[in-house]
């Protein structure tokens, strides 16, 4: 199950994380919390769900079949963060991933500063692994961020205040790499960095990807390397669509060795009081 925003891109949110879950020959299902008017190059808006239909969604979804997995990305508000906390101490789903989302890339904020503390008291506790990035790991430790000592002191910090499994990505460091902090070890994992501008959605699918191999049965580490792997193939076979930041492409295991240029489609949902079309 993904629990995140609606990105009509494609890229990100709920859209970008069925497509990594469906990468990982896993099923998945999802709770909405936040409609975004967004586009590649811009976010222009956001309607958050109330909290009472995030907690009717979950319910829904549940109650109906069995949840190997969680992952949790944008909530959008404080009350939103209460009712997924709720949830998971109630139906306690085996792993669940959290990406704390705050910001767009844009730099709009997705969870004010009240949801921030919300996310902290009570969600931080609730979960397996928590998978910020840089910027994300200094706002919930106060702390600077800009070495891979520093991320290792922000994950030691995470861990000792929240009891939390924690891995920093620091994609944005001159060479790509990720911090991981289970309590007693650290591990760090290299990447290559990838000359392409392709990377809308990237800790979506991060984080998405994590949660789909742990639910394959996959010990964290390994999934954390996996979802590392998945990822960067993923930036290099992306799109360079839109007239911003260009999208992964989530299904390049399903493509041959060559690549044509994608067909955008574009689905409008109606809504009709009388019956279903």
């Amino acid at each position: 199950m993904t629990i995140a925003g609606f990105d009509p891109t494609g890229g990100a949110g709920v859209s970008g994380d069925l497509k990594t879950i469906a990468a990982h020959n896993c099923y998945g299902v999802a709770v909405v919390t936040s409609l975004v008017v967004q586009s590649t190059s811009a976010l222009l808006g956001r309607h958050d769900v109330s909290a009472a239909v995030v907690s009717q969604q979950i319910q829904a979804l549940a109650e109906d079949m069995p949840l190997a997995a969680v992952k949790v990305g944008m909530l959008g508000s404080a009350a939103n963060v209460e009712a997924v906390a709720a949830a998971i101490e109630k139906y306690a789903p085996p792993f669940v991933v959290l990406d704390p989302v705050f910001r767009s890339t844009s730099g709009a904020e997705l969870l004010d500063a009240e949801g921030v503390e919300a996310l902290r008291a009570q969600l931080l506790p609730r979960v397996t692994v928590i998978t910020p990035n840089i910027d994300e790991a200094a706002r919930l430790t106060d702390q600077t961020i800009s070495s891979i000592e520093q991320m290792r002191a922000a994950a030691a910090a995470l861990h000792a205040a929240y009891g939390v499994r924690v891995v920093i990505t620091g994609g944005h460091l001159e060479k790509p790499q990720d911090v991981y902090y289970d309590g007693d070890n650290y591990s760090v994992f290299a990447g290559d960095r990838i000359p392409s501008e392709n990377t809308h959605g990237t800790g979506c699918a991060f984080s998405s990807a994590i949660a789909a191999n742990l639910a394959l049965g996959k010990s964290l580490p390994d999934a954390i390397v996996l979802a590392k792997a998945y990822v960067t193939k993923a930036i290099e076979k992306g799109y360079a669509l839109g007239r911003g930041q260009g999208l992964l492409n989530h299904l390049y295991r399903l493509q041959g060795s060559t690549q044509a240029r994608p067909v955008v489609v574009t689905e409008m949902a109606e809504s009709h009081t009388a019956g279903h079309r």
